[in-house]
């Protein structure tokens, strides 16, 4: 979900392999999602399921940054529907969880009623930052791709954790070992103020200063130039989660203006198939202010980078909406 300087905004919301990675090197993801609100993190959690059937990458964990009570169902009946149950899921102890009118969703209710899931609630998921210690812990040294599309609550809980029964390593020293980059939607360049970031700022504040390894940002600019959703509603013989909420929302003026968007699946393709395939990026360091608005300071060498454009809003959207209309395989 984003928002700029002044004004609220929620997101809604191929074939190839990026440069260095084969089919038989599957870059392993944890997607982290504010998901329940925001429509558009389904059809993130969708292309990584489209992804992961063709073989391009590894789902090994799926938690929810946020408190909403349908997020973890939401995760969990989407998972299950691709056919992949027992990927670990987990929602934060303590966090925002802000009461206004976007988390009045008929399309997650919608979900609930409609497709098979055995997680009622998200209290019922494990603390996330256990599931990122454990998952983490098992994985071969710089081989995960973490990708959060919304607030950074399990990520800075997840940098000051302490060593535990899965790992000596605290856990910067955890990520810093485990982590290939991070794929974040959050922020807006060069400056701005976007929801990710500014809903919770302490948490905001300590991955932008602390996070060990390289961030890639696909700011709010890039996801509001491309539209997704109108295809994936159009077409009658698809029956899934994603083309369900979408097709929910479509029926409200307000989500479908304003979450029709394609701010998370960005990030997802960068974390499967790298920035260069689709994106040009300016390396440097982002900052950030009290408010939890964001600045830039740019630096070549820098370990955080934000993406700028190289294909054209028109063939992401071409793409994006083709993998969301990804079904389960039979």
């Amino acid at each position: 979900m984003c928002a700029v300087v002044m004004l609220t905004v929620y997101s809604c919301g191929i074939t190839g392999y990026s440069r260095g990675q084969s089919k038989n090197t599957p870059v392993s993801v944890i997607f982290d999602t504010d998901i329940g609100p925001d429509y558009g993190d389904v059809g993130a959690l969708t292309i990584l399921h489209a992804l992961a059937d063709s073989g391009e990458l590894k789902i090994v964990a799926t938690v929810a940054c946020n408190m909403f009570e349908l997020s973890v169902p939401c995760i969990d009946l989407t998972n299950r529907y691709y056919g992949r149950p027992n990927i670990p899921i987990g929602a934060p102890l303590t966090g925002p969880n802000e009461p206004d009118i976007f988390h009045d969703t008929p399309w997650t209710k919608a979900l609930v009623n409609k497709y098979p899931h055995q997680l009622n609630s998200s209290a019922d998921a494990e603390d996330a930052v256990k599931v990122y210690r454990r998952v983490l812990a098992a994985q071969p040294d710089t081989s995960v791709v973490i990708v959060t599309t919304g607030f950074f609550t399990n990520l800075g809980a997840l940098l000051q954790s302490k060593p535990d029964q899965y790992s000596p390593l605290d856990g910067k020293q955890l990520v810093a070992k485990k982590v290939k980059f991070l794929s974040s939607m959050a922020g807006a360049f060069p400056s701005g103020r976007e929801y990710n970031v500014y809903v919770d700022v302490p948490a905001s504040v300590i991955v932008f200063e602390q996070w060990p390894t390289r961030i890639v940002f696909s700011g709010y600019e890039i996801g509001f130039k491309i539209p997704s959703g109108d295809r994936l509603v159009a077409t009658t013989n698809i029956d899934s989660p994603c083309h369900e909420s979408y097709l929910v929302c479509s029926r409200d003026r307000v989500k479908k203006a304003y979450l029709g968007l394609s701010w998370d699946q960005t990030s997802v393709l960068i974390a499967a198939r790298g920035v260069d395939r689709y994106f040009n990026s300016v390396k440097g360091k982002a900052t950030i202010a009290p408010d939890g608005s964001n600045g830039w300071q740019e630096d070549p060498n820098g370990k955080h980078e934000y993406l700028t454009w190289k294909t054209s809003p028109e063939e992401l959207t071409t793409l994006i909406e083709d993998l969301m209309m990804h079904e389960a395989v039979k």
